[in-house]
């Protein structure tokens, strides 16, 4: 009896097995990513729409509502933008879903570079009309709005709620599994980020971050666009890494410098160059510190 096959939909998501490591669209959907919070840092990523035929569910990027959501097919991933219809864009990069009345999206293909500059200007824009929108619906009467105001005041002082937020409160896991961790400098975010890595990865960031600080003693450490950060003082930042769904990428931001290259590159990528990092993977430390003190010791990335 033969086994039948199903022909593959061109126009079907690709799941979870398709977007196997060093595939493109993860690459371009992370380097999206990247790009939607160096626009925004108070950007929020979560996962939504979860089903059977898509248990990852959808990268939905919000800021005052609905930025935009980040889709993978087979031969595009698709930037959907919720109110994309009121947006400029000069540079053309809406490229589908024009003819909607609120929505417009941009399809990235293989190969194609991303207009970083006219990414980060639309990112602005949606947010300035998130903002804009929520601002003309909840604008209410001087006189509603004083009275309220005082009611809800006095209630929340009787019941003790004018108070800061409650402690212990759990860390929310991002697309991939990445912890979400507000932007701030120091040891001490990039321990809270380490320590809300899922499983496994929690024990790897550990066993990174120690490499690092006894390769560079007086390594500079921060958290940036939900990563930690480390460089050197006046120099600049030279490494980082990030919880993907099934590894964690370390980058290196001069990596072309390093030698041996690390294997991990695109086209697009320029000069940073990683390492992924799977469950059953044995990292190896003597290579790892090499490359750490050849890095610390370069001009890093200034942000």
């Amino acid at each position: 009896m033969t086994e039948s096959k199903a022909k593959p939909n061109n126009k079907s998501k690709a799941n979870k097995s398709e977007v196997a490591k060093h595939d493109w669209r993860a690459e371009t959907l992370d380097e999206v990513r990247r790009l939607i919070h160096e626009a925004d840092p108070e950007i929020v990523e979560e996962r939504k729409w979860i089903k059977p035929s898509n248990p990852a569910g959808v990268p939905v990027f919000s800021h005052a509502g609905i930025v935009c959501t980040g889709e993978t097919y087979k031969a595009v991933v698709k930037l959907t933008f919720a109110r994309g219809a009121a947006l400029p864009d000069p540079h053309g990069l809406f490229s589908s879903s024009l003819e909607g009345n609120t929505r417009r999206a941009i399809d990235l293909r293989e190969g194609e570079p991303i207009n970083a500059k006219a990414l980060k200007a639309l990112i602005r824009a949606a947010v300035a009309e998130n903002l804009r929108v929520n601002a003309a619906k909840s604008k209410p009467s001087k006189t509603k709005s004083a009275g309220a105001g005082r009611l809800k005041g006095e209630a929340a002082r009787k019941n003790g709620k004018l108070m800061t937020p409650p402690k212990g409160k759990q860390v929310v896991l991002l697309s991939g599994g990445n912890p979400q961790i507000a932007k701030a400098d120091g040891d001490a975010p990039v321990q809270e980020y380490i320590a809300a890595m899922p499983g496994w990865k929690s024990d790897l960031g550990k066993q990174l971050d120690a490499l690092i600080v006894k390769t560079v003693p007086n390594v500079r450490k921060a958290v940036k666009w939900n990563s930690p950060f480390y460089g050197v003082e006046g120099q600049g930042w030279f490494l980082s890494f990030h919880v993907l769904t099934r590894y964690v990428k370390v980058t290196f931001f001069a990596g072309t410098s390093l030698r041996p290259i690390p294997p991990g590159g695109t086209a697009k990528s320029k000069e940073a160059r990683w390492i992924d990092i799977y469950e059953d993977d044995e990292l190896d430390e003597a290579q790892f510190k090499n490359w750490v003190k050849q890095a610390a010791a370069l001009p890093g990335w200034l942000t």
